[in-house]
């Protein structure tokens, strides 16, 4: 199978490495990253390392047809991403939006239309670019794909390659999940300047409730219910962790964050249902600050 991975970051390389196995893979990258793993190969470390000689480029000249596109880019770099490629695709082409947000895959969707299949996907891996062509492996897990007749194929390919594929008829439910604890851990981890298990500090649950509690408020309105204590999961499940979130990694390296797609989304949404959500708004505000720093 030819597998494309759009937006070869940290999750990016993680998947592209593991793929590389079975499959054809093309890394789409920033021009520095990719001419790095053009030169030396790709070199994962942690827990899946190597060096893993995969084709990259900067810009992708061709889609062969029934290829397996993986867009793992900041949401917030979707449109730019995957506009370039459009024209090049086939309604064969199956096309897995790897990434945080609510709803963040109609970006893609809309761009795409009947052109190849869009279907949403949440990964549970992480990874960390250390330098350009070197990815640290941090975190590993599964991958959920949206419930559809290409499904349980990607699903298979995704599982044989050591990615735990699993096709879920509730992808709405855990993109409501992902997206809550997301809310607390991103931008709470980035303003206290914490890796990702500081979010367990005591002093932090008042606050960890609120963010909580609006995220609930919201995804009921649009459907989901939840019988779970985000507040309890959130410390028991990073507690311990010590790698840095990624919206603090974006603000380290001066990038735009995603926190319009994740609490902003969340105020947004609240907005539309009538559900004021002055905690994730001012949330918010204090990342689009930092970001202008």
């Amino acid at each position: 199978m030819h597998v494309v991975i759009v937006g070869a970051g940290g999750v990016g390389c993680i998947y592209g490495s593991k793929l590389s196995a079975r499959h054809d893979v093309t890394l789409v990258a920033r021009t520095d990253f990719a001419r790095a793993v053009q030169e030396h190969g790709l070199r994962i470390e942690g827990k899946h390392a190597g060096t893993f000689r995969i084709k990259a480029t900067h810009q992708l000249q061709a889609v062969a047809p029934g290829s397996f596109i993986l867009v793992t880019t900041k949401v917030n770099d979707s449109a730019a991403a995957i506009a370039p490629i459009v024209p090049l695709l086939d309604p064969s082409v199956t096309i897995l939006c790897v990434q945080n947000g609510i709803y963040s895959e109609r970006i893609v969707r809309d761009l795409v239309g009947d052109r190849a299949t869009t279907l949403r996907a949440i990964t549970q891996f992480g990874g960390t670019i250390r330098a350009p062509g070197i990815v640290v492996d941090t975190v590993g897990g599964y991958t959920l794909v949206e419930n559809h007749e290409r499904a349980p194929a990607l699903a298979d390919a995704l599982t044989e390659c050591g990615l735990d594929g699993r096709v879920t008829g509730e992808m709405k439910r855990e993109m409501w999940r992902k997206a809550i604890f997301n809310c607390v851990i991103n931008p709470i981890t980035a303003i206290v300047g914490a890796p990702v298990g500081g979010i367990a500090a005591p002093g932090l649950v008042p606050l960890k409730r609120l963010v909580i509690a609006e995220c609930l408020a919201v995804a009921r309105a649009d459907g989901v219910e939840f019988d779970v204590d985000f507040l309890k999961a959130i410390d028991e499940i990073y507690g311990g962790l010590t790698n840095i979130a990624s919206m603090g990694q974006d603000l380290a390296r001066g990038r735009q964050t995603e926190i319009d797609f994740l609490n902003g989304a969340v105020a947004a949404l609240g907005a539309h249902y009538g559900i004021d959500c002055p905690v994730n708004r001012a949330l918010t505000t204090m990342i689009k600050s930092m970001e202008g720093r």
